[in-house]
């Protein structure tokens, strides 16, 4: 019998099983496309719970970032700000998640006027459910991006983004068309993005 190099059958089960233990962390291994989206239901800026549950039917662009009011978090929840009517043009909704406590997720979003929903996971278990949970700084996520399907099945999984042109960037690959509820969008004709 042909023996196998040590860890390449745990390895070769974690590619197969999207969401499966990592190796030797106790960390979710990223999440891929296909893979049911955990639910989120984590305080915002304003202090009401927000549930990934109750967007259901629309596409929800999900985005960990790993510390409030900092420069590249700063950059990144502006663009995503600033394009906010673009996405939602798109039928999608965004919404940011970091590690930090809630106050200091309500001083970030009232500083750089973000509107759209800030959440604040304090005890790190979404990112940690999500595969965005750094285990190299612990209390923080990593900078990734999750696109979540209407049906709640992730559609894309994008690790280290880059956070001046990402928010751009996965605008750009959504595709056009309905909005909340499956309504079509207004502005989603041919040309107006």
């Amino acid at each position: 019998a042909r023996r196998t190099a040590p860890g390449a059958a745990r390895a070769a089960a974690q590619a197969a099983a999207p969401g499966a233990m990592s190796a030797g962390r106790g960390l979710p291994a990223p999440l891929r496309a296909g893979a049911p989206a955990p639910e989120l239901a984590l305080p915002d800026q304003r202090g009401e719970v927000v549930r990934l549950a109750d967007l259901r039917g629309r596409r929800v662009v999900v985005w960990f970032y790993p510390q409030a009011d900092t420069p590249g978090c700063a950059r990144e929840g502006c663009n995503f700000r600033d394009l906010a009517a673009d996405y939602a043009a798109r039928g999608a909704a965004i919404l940011g998640v970091s590690c930090d406590p809630p106050a200091e997720v309500a001083a970030f979003a009232a500083k750089y006027r973000i509107d759209y929903p800030l959440l604040s996971d304090a005890d790190g278990a979404a990112a940690r459910a999500w595969g965005a949970w750094d285990p190299a700084n612990p209390g923080r996520a990593l900078r990734n991006t999750y696109v979540v399907g209407p049906d709640g099945r992730i559609e894309r999984a994008l690790a280290g983004v880059n956070p001046k042109t990402h928010p751009r960037a996965l605008l750009g690959e959504l595709p056009a068309g309905a909005g909340p509820a499956g309504q079509p969008a207004a502005g989603a004709e041919e040309g107006s993005a």
